[in-house]
């Protein structure tokens, strides 16, 4: 069966039984509720998990899911410079939990994590206030923080990376109970 590369979520969910659907978010998002059968392979460890998608994506076509799409992207780039072939969730589990479908947990009820993106944000501007504040009254020079948050997002953009989210995405809360960190 050929997949293409974006499946909205009425077009997923009659062939959902037919697909690996694989979720790319921090294990702490995964938590807080994933499609049905849905396995959790963070991003930031895709490139150790190859070997093993390459395998499912035999008997089942692989579904790459995230909150919004974006990362899912990401990962749909990965594993395509590895020859394996992926489709994206268009809106990701955000459109699948807004068409109503049911959404998974692993001990079967909500557990309160704030989407990476929206972590990312947070971090981001807390940091650059700090920088902002700090310059104001302490030291000039702590406005340097604020030119680098700003130049990270940049960078962010341009690459379509985002070193703040790997870093978040390691904290304790952004994981499962008992997890180890990557690497």
């Amino acid at each position: 069966m050929s997949v293409t590369a974006a499946l909205s979520v009425p077009e997923a969910l009659p062939r959902l039984h037919e697909l690996t659907v694989v979720d790319v978010r921090t294990p702490g998002e995964f938590a807080s509720g994933h499609l049905p059968d849905a396995v959790n392979v963070p991003l930031d460890r895709l490139g150790r998990a190859l070997p093993e998608l390459r395998e499912a994506s035999g008997p089942k076509p692989l579904l790459v899911v995230c909150a919004s799409g974006a990362r899912a992207e990401n990962a749909v780039t990965v594993l395509a410079a590895h020859g394996i072939d992926a489709s994206v969730l268009t809106g990701g589990t955000t459109a699948w939990a807004a068409g109503g479908h049911r959404l998974d947990r692993p001990d079967g009820r909500a557990r309160a994590v704030w989407a990476m993106e929206r972590q990312v944000r947070f971090a981001a501007g807390a940091l650059v206030l700090l920088g902002l504040v700090l310059g104001l009254f302490a030291h000039p020079a702590f406005q340097l923080l604020s030119a680098g948050v700003a130049a990270g997002l940049v960078f962010s953009a341009l690459s379509n990376t985002c070193g703040m989210a790997v870093v978040l995405g390691r904290l304790p809360f952004n994981r499962r109970a008992g997890a180890q960190p990557a690497g």
